[in-house]
């Protein structure tokens, strides 16, 4: 795609977690919305010894930030780094991916100081993300209250989730607290559900499941396009275990990890989001390709590959057996679109249904993976989630 050299206005985007922040400005000047952002990049490291700032454009550079206050220093950075691009080619909007919406916020929102006080009380459902968006938002209130903002969900798109997919089998007076399955990566799928069925045609509305494997990992089954489960619920703790997280456990061994061996509630939540999967079991990395270079020789290694792999075949039975059966499975997000040999041992798992993968197609990361005699069609779909958010935000400051 040929970009302009100067576009006329931008929609920037932030997408902030705990030790980094990216950013992505998208081209507004048109009439369309190009899905390729103009330009972009990541300060990661933030609270380490030697934070980076790195660009698409090819800037790497150390960065010193302040002990006190790393996090604001970071995004001074990104604010005077995005100025020194852009010029005086306006910024419209600002728009934030904030993991949780709670059960009131379906859709995308301006944010204001009402919003940002609310927003404030889902910290404890999402403390690796949630506080970091809040964070970006204050400061952009504070410093430039007349640029819009506006706040796009991952908990969103699975406001679509039957009833019975919502409900955990706690008393129903704590679903009416607030206490239900919400879903995540939610501006993941909805990015799915608009490509998809460009790419597929009417399978993509058929019986859909869509894994988005990166450091936090979740499933989606989709029918005519519309989140109907999902394997994140309460928390992004939830479901498929991931890089640093367990996923769903037995809450008796969460108990037994309190009662017994005395964790407080600080070192149990450290361990379940910061210790466990696949750096817990293996001991080694959170990184499906070291572990892969590793496996013959460590157990570890293997083991945690091996149970990473039999968790996610066994949430794609689970969300089979609710779609009544799979037209179309796709990968996406980082392992999901460049591990090929971590797709390969999933599809092998799921032989029942009647899968075939033609191993040439998987290795080069195609957008078709499946073999012409395969009974469901396996797909790798990049994600953009930056791209969705920043449609959001221009759609809410100029319809």
């Amino acid at each position: 795609m040929n970009l302009p050299a100067t576009p006329g206005a931008v929609i920037a985007v932030l997408n902030c977690g705990s030790s980094s922040i990216k950013f992505a400005l998208f081209d507004a000047g048109g009439a369309e919305l190009p899905r390729q952002a103009w330009w972009g990049g990541k300060v990661q490291g933030i609270g380490s010894a030697q934070p980076r700032l790195q660009t698409q454009d090819g800037l790497d550079r150390v960065l010193d930030l302040g002990a006190d206050e790393p996090y604001h220093d970071a995004l001074a950075v990104i604010r005077e780094a995005i100025r020194a691009r852009l010029g005086e080619v306006p910024v419209l909007a600002v728009a934030h991916r904030v993991v949780h919406g709670g059960a009131h916020h379906a859709a995308p929102l301006r944010v204001d100081a009402a919003v940002l006080a609310e927003l404030r009380g889902y910290i404890p459902l999402a403390p690796l993300h949630q506080p970091f968006a809040l964070e970006a938002m204050e400061v952009l209130l504070q410093q430039r209250p007349d640029l819009p903002q506006v706040a796009c969900f991952d908990t969103a798109f699975h406001h679509s989730l039957p009833l019975v997919e919502q409900l955990l089998p706690l008393p129903y007076a704590a679903y009416e607290r607030g206490l239900r399955r919400y879903g995540f990566h939610g501006l993941s799928y909805e990015y799915q559900s608009l490509v998809l069925p460009e790419r597929h045609g009417e399978l993509a509305g058929g019986r859909c499941i869509v894994a988005h494997l990166g450091s936090g990992a979740s499933l989606c089954a989709m029918r005519g396009l519309r989140s109907v489960a999902t394997t994140m619920g309460f928390s992004a703790l939830d479901g498929l275990m991931m890089g640093t997280r367990c996923g769903a456990l037995d809450p008796g061994a969460l108990l037994y990890l309190m009662e017994v061996e005395g964790l407080d509630v600080h070192e149990a939540g450290h361990m379940l989001y910061h210790e466990s999967g696949l750096l817990g079991v293996s001991g080694q990395s959170a990184d499906p390709r070291a572990l892969l270079a590793r496996e013959a020789e460590d157990p570890r290694c293997a083991a945690a590959l091996a149970l990473f792999v039999r968790r996610i075949v066994r949430e794609i039975g689970a969300l089979v057996a609710v779609l009544g059966g799979l037209d179309l499975l796709v990968f996406t997000a980082g392992i999901g679109e460049h591990q090929a040999e971590v797709r390969r041992r999933i599809v092998a798992e799921l032989g029942f249904l009647h899968l075939g993968l033609d191993d040439t197609a998987n290795a080069a990361n195609a957008a078709v993976i499946s073999s012409a005699g395969s009974a469901v069609r396996v797909a790798v779909e990049p994600t953009n989630e930056e791209w969705v958010a920043a449609r959001h935000a221009r759609a809410l400051v100029s319809p």
